[in-house]
């Protein structure tokens, strides 16, 4: 089939939208589709990420001066429909599937696209609008049926929950190592720190001057951040901190350590495949019911105080134990295996 994403990644958004469209890319391209993006030229873009993988993309211009309240509008950088119009215009002829990651873009949207395409698919978080789509993703812990319930028609199909999760490959092939690790490691030593993308507000500068000198500490930084020599500066002569910028090993690095320090985005399906604790902060809105759902469960603690918080956990490690054993019912790293388009 031809199948095209309409998808962004941003400074301001992040890369969770991006990257979960690439994992899925990814399965798609190996059962012989053939893969377009169109993404828009946005400060802090990852489309060489694409570009890298060789996927075509289309890259479509940022609108000089567009301004808006919506938060949603202003990470897309356009009205929904000057978007759809930019994207009619480049848009390959006779497309099979047309996937949307965008939580700028609803109905209004998908209506104007419908005719350019046989079928349309949206991968959502919120649930806070309509949608007029025939596949439905939402990947998250709590999603339900009732939530959409009046916002899809009735044939919509809907992916919901974890076992749809979109992880890439390297995720469940090292569940079972890791679960393993989890069950023979005995203190809690090693820290890994990813604060996400572009880590917007440098949280990540924030916690490492938390944190104590007696563990060893790994830090991924975006290639995207702005703070990224800020942090290589601080850490300089800290011999156990080692900071990597755009990493491309996250399933080894989550294996290798003993507790994460993290946002509470997508990244929060990767570390739950691996049974891996999470003291969580969350860095949007949007990420308020994941996290809350996650921490109800026990699988991660949003942090209030990160001193106490991270004292708590290391002098107690039952509940490092109770913490990873619910992290590893959430997802088994399979659910990209799971998607028919």
């Amino acid at each position: 089939m031809k199948i095209v994403f309409r998808t962004d990644s941003s400074i301001k958004m992040g890369a969770g939208h991006l990257m979960r469209c690439f994992t899925l890319a990814d399965e798609l391209n190996k059962q012989n589709h053939q893969i377009t993006f169109i993404c828009r030229n946005l400060t802090g873009n990852l489309i060489s990420l694409l570009e890298k993988k060789k996927y075509k993309v289309i890259i479509i211009p940022v609108v000089h001066n567009f301004t808006t309240n919506n938060i949603y509008l202003e990470w897309l950088g356009a009205t929904q429909k000057y978007d759809a119009e930019q994207t009619i215009r480049v848009l390959p002829k006779n497309v099979d599937l047309l996937i949307i990651d965008s939580y700028a873009l609803d109905e209004i949207w998908h209506q104007r696209l419908r005719k350019f395409t046989k079928k349309i698919m949206v991968i959502d978080d919120l649930a806070d609008r309509s949608f007029d789509c025939d596949i439905l993703l939402n990947q998250n812990l709590g999603a339900q049926i009732k939530k959409y319930k009046g916002r899809v028609s009735n044939e919509c199909e809907l992916l919901l929950g974890c076992d749809y999760a979109l992880l890439r490959s390297e995720f469940p092939n090292l569940r079972e190592i890791a679960l393993e690790k989890r069950k023979n490691t005995k203190v809690v030593k090693n820290i890994l720190i990813s604060l996400g993308g572009s880590d917007e507000h440098n949280k990540t500068y924030d916690i490492l001057k938390e944190i104590p000198d007696d563990l060893n500490i790994v830090v991924v930084l975006g290639m995207a951040s702005l703070y990224n020599e800020m942090i290589k500066k601080y850490t300089m002569n800290k011999e156990n901190i080692k900071i990597i910028v755009g990493a491309d090993n996250m399933a080894e690095l989550m294996l290798n350590a003993d507790l994460a320090i993290g946002a509470g985005g997508s990244t929060s399906w990767e570390r739950c495949c691996l049974g891996l604790p999470t003291l969580l902060y969350i860095t949007a809105n949007n990420q308020k019911p994941i996290a809350g759902n996650l921490e109800q469960i026990g699988a991660v603690k949003i942090v209030s105080n990160l001193k106490d918080d991270l004292h708590n956990i290391l002098n107690n490690f039952s509940i490092w134990q109770f913490m990873s054993k619910r992290a590893q019912t959430v997802c088994d790293g399979l659910g990209v295996k799971r998607i028919r388009v």
